[in-house]
């Protein structure tokens, strides 16, 4: 919320990345659970490329807020198969032929990556330790979030400097600033220089709201 204000909207993601196999193809599958106050409210289940990175399988679950009205909380499901070329939404193939407005485009933002290198937006988190990183850079990303309705598009994260993030026992860890900008929109991630893997991030939304992700060690 505000800058200052106290943590009440805090969230737990869980995600758990292995090497696998997807339909014979070498693969990284990266399974995502997401907590939200006393329920679960998305799930994740991704096989992309081991070579490329490049998405092979991307399913979601979305839990939606019931109506004051309803009996019981509602679901979204969409599947993206890359290899077979399909489209679910909600346990149905989703084509052209479709005329319901949220299929009609999450069909169309899919067309939009057909025969294209792209990666998976919604695994930002584990892309970015794969760059290069060097002062200045500037990173032109072609990214698709399956399943959505936004289409492929080309995003810019550009490195703007260096800085020290205070770990576990005050431990200073040298860090990459990889900033995005947007309209009403600034994201700046801190990437360890030893490991390159997501530390923290910073999002600042209309000079109004804030977002904070921090990357927690923790024993299950």
């Amino acid at each position: 919320m505000n800058k200052d204000s106290v943590r009440t909207q805090t969230q737990f993601w869980t995600r758990i990345i292995k090497k696998s196999d997807y339909n014979g193809i070498p693969a990284i599958e990266i399974n995502q659970e997401w907590e939200d106050k006393d329920s679960i409210m998305h799930i994740v289940k991704s096989f992309s490329d081991a070579r490329t990175m490049k998405p092979l399988y991307h399913k979601t679950w979305w839990k939606v807020p019931a109506s004051r009205t309803a009996t019981t909380k509602a679901v979204n499901v969409t599947v993206v198969d890359f290899l077979n070329k399909t489209v679910e939404y909600n346990g149905r193939k989703v084509s052209d032929a479709d005329t319901v407005k949220q299929a009609k485009a999450i069909w169309e933002a899919y067309k939009s990556s057909l025969d294209k290198y792209f990666l998976n937006w919604h695994l930002d988190l584990e892309t970015f330790p794969l760059l290069p990183y060097k002062n200045g850079v500037t990173f032109v990303i072609p990214f698709y979030d399956p399943g959505t309705a936004s289409k492929l598009q080309k995003v810019a994260y550009t490195v703007t400097g260096t800085a020290q993030l205070t770990g576990y026992d005050d431990q200073k860890i040298d860090c990459w600033l990889l900033t995005h900008e947007s309209k009403g929109n600034k994201e700046v991630f801190w990437i360890s220089k030893k490991t390159n893997e997501v530390l923290k991030l910073e999002q600042e939304v209309n000079g109004k709201l804030y977002r904070y992700k921090i990357k927690l060690g923790f024993s299950s």
